[in-house]
């Protein structure tokens, strides 16, 4: 029997190398669809070390363009026609950044790479997961959305072409949109056998020497930070149950902590029009 096709962008470090090889632990193949090569060939050298019966294959993207998701799709396509998980996980977030950044293709990197990278690559990979008995999309936000319950999604200027430009700010409009997609997504797939849903991660403890060009005061806070803060192996065992589980077969648009629980986002993110809103902008980058 031919092993069950999953998919996990960012899957170089962090949650996305743990949730590979956890998924990959309970018998699927797992694409770690990475940006950089060299990366994303180290983890997986890494992981099949540690156990070599894990079934692992690196593929190239690059989740803030759609050249390259295009490429990417098409890849995996000419290799797998079902596809039964795919996990966005892949996110931009440089704490340092001051100036929003465009990318080669004339987008804001973080509304690129964080919003509409993973619609285009679900819209691309649909009929792959739809040929599965149960296909499942699964979205990534933050729980840091809790502090911004105001924040909302600044339909007329989601780049920060006029207003002013913080990190923070960009990247959880980038999270919030995600949010508002999987409600969509799911209502839209209401008749599939695919289900989409989103984990509100929690703080987890990272890897500093990832960051070298980090202010001496932002390592101190991500210091104090990690005290407080779960393991990326334990983030990782709610993706694994979310991507493999059979108590969740049939569950669609949910929004599930870290602790695999069902929790609520802020009101706004429910109201059907404003979903529709932002769909209808998000198409037209797609175009």
């Amino acid at each position: 029997m031919s092993k069950k096709i999953c998919i996990v962008t960012g899957a170089n470090s962090g949650i996305g190398k743990e949730a590979a090889k956890q998924i990959a632990g309970k018998g699927y193949h797992v694409i770690m669809a990475c940006r950089n090569e060299e990366r994303g060939r180290k983890a997986l050298e890494t992981m099949k070390k540690e156990n070599p019966d894990l079934s692992l294959e690196l593929m190239l993207v690059d989740m803030g363009l759609k050249s390259s998701i295009r490429q990417f799709a098409e890849e995996v396509s000419g290799k797998y026609p079902v596809v039964e998980v795919l996990i966005h996980n892949a996110a931009i977030f440089d704490i340092s950044q001051k100036e929003p950044e465009k990318n080669a293709e004339g987008v804001e990197t973080i509304w690129a790479a964080n919003h509409i990278g993973p619609v285009y690559l679900t819209k691309l990979l649909l009929d792959n997961l739809k040929k599965s008995e149960e296909g499942r999309v699964i979205t990534i936000a933050s729980k840091g959305l809790i502090i911004m319950p105001r924040l909302r999604i600044d339909l007329a200027d989601p780049e920060f072409g006029k207003r002013k430009f913080t990190v923070t700010k960009a990247y959880y409009q980038s999270k919030r949109a995600q949010v508002m997609y999987t409600y969509w997504l799911a209502d839209q797939l209401k008749e599939s056998p695919v289900t989409a849903n989103c984990i509100r991660v929690t703080n987890v403890k990272i890897d500093l020497s990832r960051y070298p060009d980090l202010s001496p005061f932002i390592k101190w806070m991500y210091a104090i930070k990690s005290k407080k803060s779960i393991t990326p192996e334990k983030m990782a065992e709610t993706y694994a149950w979310l991507a493999t589980s059979p108590d969740v077969i049939g569950i669609s648009g949910v929004y599930f902590d870290e602790n695999r629980k069902p929790v609520k986002s802020v009101p706004y993110t429910y109201d059907r029009e404003e979903q529709k809103s932002l769909m209808d902008l998000t198409e037209r980058y797609l175009k």
